[in-house]
């Protein structure tokens, strides 16, 4: 099955009505939340240098500019023609490649559902058809007509609250159809087919996240996921560029910047809670990560927000 790709008429734009509405959502710089749960819409109108995020199993639309993405030593590129696909919670780095104040990079940020990419693939045997089996966690799609049809759909919801209850289990179950149907489906086959050693990382990963504090144990985690130790090792390093010890440590210290930052805790009080045993390991380690100790860290932080 091979969609329609995205043409351009003089005087018309494909993506025109979903960029007129995300700008009217995503009026000025930033991130907002919708009335839609796992939808959010972004704004940037300047380029940005890589700035270090989570990314959670997603689909990015850029409707407006270009984006990067980093994971590891992998690039990812995406613009107005192409989207992105995170399967995983993942360490990356998100870069604005292309913005202006007259041109904004306007775009949203989809959650996938793994249940429904899950019930998906085993209601229609040519999804298990596409693709061979991938070792990655992101993958760029190209974005085609019928992909821009159902994320249209899905933004003219927010011009009509009272029908999201209704309409929107319909379009997210169209749109998750729409891109296991596109060449990313061996990606996220690999991730929402249950029994899947990728599945099995995942629930690894969503374990790790709710329990980032608790000592970690790897043996025990690679069993509970129902997984030799040393391939549990293998499949975590390939899918997330990383140890699960340097993973828990990632998550760890990124927790504790949010603490700090927004809820005004000093590091010490932050170190315990985030799982350190000692103040000064902590600060070592936040120094190596973000390149600076906490307080000056945070301070620089707080200045940079008020210019």
């Amino acid at each position: 099955m091979h969609s329609a790709s995205l043409k351009y008429t003089p005087g018309t734009h494909p993506l025109a009505k979903l960029r007129h509405i995300l700008a009217k959502h995503a009026p000025y710089p930033g991130d907002f939340r919708t009335g839609i749960n796992d939808l959010f819409v972004y704004q940037r109108n300047a380029l940005a240098a890589p700035s270090t995020c989570l990314v959670e199993p997603s689909i990015v639309l850029v409707a407006q500019g270009a984006k990067e993405l980093v994971i590891g030593s992998d690039m990812y590129r995406y613009d107005s023609t192409r989207f992105l696909i995170t399967s995983l919670n993942i360490p990356a780095h998100s870069a604005i490649i292309e913005a202006s104040e007259s041109a904004p990079c306007l775009g949203l940020v989809l959650k996938l559902d793994l249940r429904t990419l899950a019930e998906l693939i085993t209601q229609d045997s040519c999804i298990m058809a596409r693709g061979r089996a991938v070792k990655t966690s992101a993958g760029v799609g190209e974005l085609d007509t019928q992909l821009v049809a159902s994320f249209t759909r899905l933004v003219e919801l927010l011009e009509e609250p009272h029908a999201i209850p209704v309409l929107w289990p319909l379009i997210q179950r169209e749109i998750h159809y729409r891109v296991l149907m596109s060449n990313q489906a061996p990606l996220l086959r690999h991730i929402a087919s249950v029994g899947s050693k990728g599945h099995r990382i995942a629930k690894a990963i969503d374990w790790m996240k709710q329990n980032y504090a608790t000592p970690l144990r790897v043996e025990e985690l690679a069993s509970q996921v129902q997984m030799g130790l040393s391939n549990f090792h293998q499949h975590f390093r390939q899918l997330t560029t990383m140890s699960p010890l340097q993973y828990q440590k990632w998550l760890r210290l990124n927790e504790a910047k949010r603490l700090m930052l927004n809820e005004h805790l000093d590091a010490a009080t932050t170190a315990f809670k985030v799982g350190y045993e000692s103040p000064s390991q902590f600060s070592r380690e936040y120094s190596r990560q973000f390149g600076s100790p906490p307080k000056r860290n945070i301070a620089e932080l707080r200045r940079q927000s008020n210019d």
